[in-house]
């Protein structure tokens, strides 16, 4: 499950140049019309595809084991793309019950307005994908880990109750990488992206991607991403590509500090739980050894003092930094229930496992030392 060739590829020169044009010129008026109907061709229109974006679409193809990739302007642009992909009215969707906020808002504010239906099952529980599914069932939608609870699903059963009824399975594999995790080589029929985080690495690019398996699954979702217009420019698919090129590296220092703070973590008296799958104490640690090849660089705690005290950390710390987003090469830290879930009601908080005081840490490059030095010192400021 190791990433391969690509990863070691030179930086880019005469022959896989940054193609900034938006359109190019024809021989021909039957080119342009056989164009015009083509899936993805990379010289006609940057929205259809570009060869800058293609070189970026073919190393996340090989780094996933996918037979396409598809980049795009961001992740939701991926994700919403896939998913209105996999469903027509009147479907019914099993979705994993923590989620990125706007993928549960897709499932709660956009879908019940064509009459698709979603049940959330707590990815934790043995059978709980096989007890959900149903004759109409067209989409099984998987996070593992999940943001930002890390709950780890297993991507076996998932994939196994989505063929019993025929559904097409998604899986967002942006907390893992393809470093560490390749859903693809468990069955999964798409695996997605927020290109903006680890595949980029440097926070300085918002960016997506889908992965499938087959053939025919890209030529459908690129069918509906060239309508609902998500393009990825030149410039930030060369980012992305720039990027790729220490993935390796970067998840290897970020997940080893990220298992050193999650360790002095657990030991804190005013933190109630740790979730990292790194952990011996995780609840699906065994799962995740199972299926990842490391634990990664994201983590999330819970302090006792709950939602003051959750805030309150995070504007204590002077190493990490306060903001969203995740990946890149800074640590950052922010509060679900304030920021980034504050648009979900109280009951799907509870239901995705966001509590008040619940702090998630995205592990950068810094000394660990200095790290775990910042979070004691912020955990003593917010338990006063």
């Amino acid at each position: 499950m190791r990433p391969r060739s690509r990863l070691r590829a030179k930086e880019p020169g005469p022959t896989d140049p940054r193609v900034a044009s938006s359109t190019w010129a024809l021989a021909s008026a039957r080119q342009g019309a056989d164009f015009a109907v083509d899936t993805a061709p990379p010289a006609y229109y940057t929205r259809w595809g570009n060869p800058t974006v293609r070189e970026l679409e073919d190393v996340l193809a090989d780094l996933e084991g996918g037979a396409r990739a598809l980049a795009t302007g961001s992740g939701m642009g991926a994700i919403a793309s896939a998913i209105l992909t996999s469903v027509d009215r009147g479907d019914h969707v099993v979705a994993g019950s923590s989620l990125y906020t706007a993928t549960t808002e897709i499932f709660t504010r956009l879908l019940p307005r064509f009459g698709i239906e979603t049940t959330f099952v707590d990815p934790r529980r043995r059978g709980a994908w096989k007890e959900s599914v149903r004759s109409d069932t067209r989409l099984v939608y998987v996070e593992t880990p999940a943001n930002p609870t890390m709950m780890i699903t297993d991507l076996s059963e998932a994939v196994s109750a989505a063929r019993s009824v025929g559904a097409t399975t998604l899986a967002d594999n942006t907390f893992a990488s393809p470093v560490n995790q390749r859903p693809i080589e468990f069955g999964i029929d798409g695996v997605l992206h927020s290109a903006t985080k680890y595949l980029g690495g440097h926070s300085d690019v918002v960016a997506g991607a889908v992965v499938t398996a087959k053939r025919g699954l890209f030529d459908r979702i690129w069918f509906v991403y060239k309508m609902l217009g998500p393009a990825l420019g030149p410039f930030e698919a060369f980012l992305v590509r720039r990027g790729l090129k220490t993935l390796p590296l970067r998840m290897e220092v970020q997940s080893r500090t990220a298992q050193s703070l999650a360790e002095f973590l657990e030991d804190r008296r005013a933190v109630r739980v740790v979730h990292y799958p790194g952990l011996q104490s995780f609840p699906q640690h065994a799962l995740a050894r199972k299926q990842m090849n490391g634990f990664g660089a994201m983590l999330s705690f819970e302090l006792n003092g709950g939602y003051r005290a959750g805030k309150r950390f995070v504007e204590a710390v002077d190493i990490a930094t306060l903001a969203v987003s995740l990946g890149g090469t800074e640590t950052l830290v922010q509060h679900p229930a304030s920021m980034t879930h504050g648009p979900l009601t109280d009951q799907e908080r509870r239901v995705s496992g966001i509590s008040e005081g619940l702090v998630r840490v995205s592990v950068g490059l810094e000394d660990a030392d200095d790290l775990i030095d910042d979070f004691d010192r912020a955990i003593r400021a917010a338990s006063r």
